[in-house]
């Protein structure tokens, strides 16, 4: 039977959902929200990099990713990550495929050639191979979108950014649909399938779902609106 991509997100959504509830890759605290860098308070926490330490944990996030690649009947020429979060799972996937692998830096190195992306020949460049990019988490999706843009710079052609988990933030969809040509989101496990697995599995409360769902709408703001206004960060 032929699956398309939300097929694949039903299968490997819930899974990887539960998944990372147990592994606490993903942390929700709706009533104790987390203090976030930005000193803004949140009911959520994401940690994919906790996923690495079970063997079938990795397996099954490439397993979806290939499960997705295969409802999506692209063509495709290699795999990118992002550094550093998406490289061991584009690394787990390109082995699973047999497929080149390099990985683009939120920045060039200071240092040596000063490369932006590694993996590619002494030239840097992709000479217009067809590129699937793999990240952990789409947040804003700011540093998704810089990746796309650094491949393509490198005359690499990607049309497709392949993540575990995203928030579904407006700004993330914005942040795609403004490359030209646009590049495509597509996570194995989306915020709602998230906060729906959490209230089946017992992990939060009616209340609690309902203060996530309100997150999403807001999420700057979410914690002044609900009593927990942000932390006000020391100078040094």
């Amino acid at each position: 039977m032929n699956r398309n991509t939300e097929d694949v997100r039903k299968e490997y959504g819930q899974r990887i959902a539960k998944t990372a509830l147990r592994m606490h890759a993903i942390k929700l605290a709706p009533h104790e929200p987390f203090t976030w860098a930005s000193g803004y308070r949140m009911p959520i926490y994401n940690d994919n990099r906790r996923l690495l330490a079970d063997a079938e944990a990795r397996a099954l996030v490439a397993e979806g990713f290939e499960a997705m690649l295969e409802a999506l009947a692209i063509p495709f020429d290699s795999i990118a990550g992002t550094a550093t979060a998406g490289i061991p799972h584009a690394t787990t996937l390109a082995d699973r495929l047999g497929k080149p692998l390099t990985y683009v830096r939120s920045a060039g190195k200071d240092h040596g050639l000063k490369n932006l992306i590694e993996g590619l020949g002494s030239d840097l460049s992709y000479h217009g191979e067809r590129v699937v990019l793999i990240e952990d988490l789409i947040s804003t999706g700011g540093s998704s979108v810089k990746a796309v843009q650094a491949i393509r710079s490198a005359e690499g052609n990607v049309g497709h950014c392949l993540a575990i988990f995203t928030y579904g933030l407006q700004a993330s969809f914005d942040a795609f649909a403004a490359l030209d040509p646009v590049c495509t989101p597509l996570s194995l496990l989306d915020y709602d399938m998230m906060v729906a697995t959490a209230l089946e599995a017992g992990y939060v409360d009616a209340a609690g779902a309902a203060l996530l769902a309100r997150w999403r709408t807001d999420p700057f703001g979410w914690g002044s609106a609900n009593g927990f206004p942000p932390v006000a960060k020391e100078e040094a």
